[in-house]
C-alpha cells in the first residue's frame, strides 16, 4: 500500500499521483500562502479543493488530518527520514517546505531567524487583526451596532500595516531577500481589495506597502498559487 492511501482524507480526497505532495486548501489569503510556495520552490503536487463548508473542512475525513477543521493542510510522502508527514497550520506549512527545499529561508541561521520572525508576525498579528477587520467591515460583523469592535481592528490594521511600511523604507522585500515572510504577508495584503477596507485603513497615505503588494503580486508563481486550487469545482 502506498503511503498516502494509508490517511483517511484519501478516501474522499483521492490521490492520482500519491508519490507527490497532497495539498488540501482552497484561495484564502492563508490557504494560498502554502500554494504560492510550493509553485516557488517547484515542488511537485497535488492541490485537492476543500472549501469552507461544514460538509468540508468539518468531515470525518478533513478532520482526521486536520483536528483544527482548518485549510490549509498537506501530506508529504517523502517527510522526514523518508517517511510521510501530515502538517497543518500554514506558518508551519511553510517552515517546513522551506527547509525541506533549502530556498526562501535566507542564506545563515542568523537570516533564517529574521525570516521566521515575520512569518510570526503574520501568524499572530496581521492575519488574525486583518481577517476580523474583515468581518467587521464586510461580514456578519458589520450588522453589529455597537461601533467599538470595528474600530478597535480597524486602528490595529492601521498600526500593523505603519509596522511594514516603516520596515519597507529602502527595501524590496520584509526580511532582505525574497522569503517565505512575503509568502505569508502578502496575501493579507491583498486581502483588503476582497474586503473592500483599503479605504478605511489608510492604503492611500502608504507607499511602501502598495509599492510592496505589487511586485508580489507581478511573480508568475504568485499568479498561479492564488488560484491553486480553483475556487469553483
Amino acid at each position: 500500500m502506498n503511503p498516502i492511501e494509508t490517511f483517511p482524507i484519501n478516501a474522499r480526497w483521492t490521490a492520482q499521483d500519491p508519490s507527490v505532495i497532497q495539498l488540501y486548501s482552497f484561495p484564502t489569503p492563508n490557504g494560498v500562502k502554502a500554494s504560492i510556495a510550493l509553485e516557488e520552490m517547484g515542488l511537485p503536487y497535488e492541490a485537492h479543493r476543500v472549501t469552507l463548508s461544514d460538509s468540508d473542512v468539518k468531515s470525518d475525513e478533513f478532520l482526521s488530518l486536520n483536528p483544527n477543521n482548518k485549510i490549509p493542510a498537506l501530506i508529504d510522502p517523502n517527510g522526514p527520514d523518508g517517511t510521510p508527514i501530515a502538517l497543518w497550520e500554514s506558518g508551519a506549512i511553510l517552515i517546513y517546505l522551506a527547509e525541506k527545499t533549502g530556498k526562501f529561508l535566507g542564506e545563515t541561521e542568523a537570516d533564517k531567524y529574521q525570516v521566521i520572525k515575520w512569518v510570526m508576525f503574520q501568524m499572530g498579528g496581521l492575519g488574525p487583526m486583518l481577517g476580523q477587520l474583515g468581518y467587521f467591515h464586510k461580514f456578519a460583523g458589520s450588522e453589529i451596532e455597537d461601533p467599538r469592535p470595528r474600530e478597535r481592528f480597524v486602528a490595529e490594521a492601521k498600526r500593523l500595516l505603519n509596522v511594514l511600511e516603516g520596515e519597507l523604507d529602502r527595501k524590496d522585500w520584509i526580511a532582505g531577500e525574497y522569503s517565505i515572510a512575503d509568502m505569508a504577508i502578502a496575501p493579507w495584503l491583498a486581502a483588503l481589495d476582497f474586503y473592500g477596507a483599503k479605504e478605511i485603513v489608510g492604503w492611500g497615505d502608504l507607499t511602501n506597502v502598495p509599492a510592496y503588494l505589487d511586485q508580489f503580486l507581478a511573480r508568475p508563481a504568485v499568479k498561479k498559487g492564488r488560484n491553486t486550487p480553483p475556487r469553483e469545482g
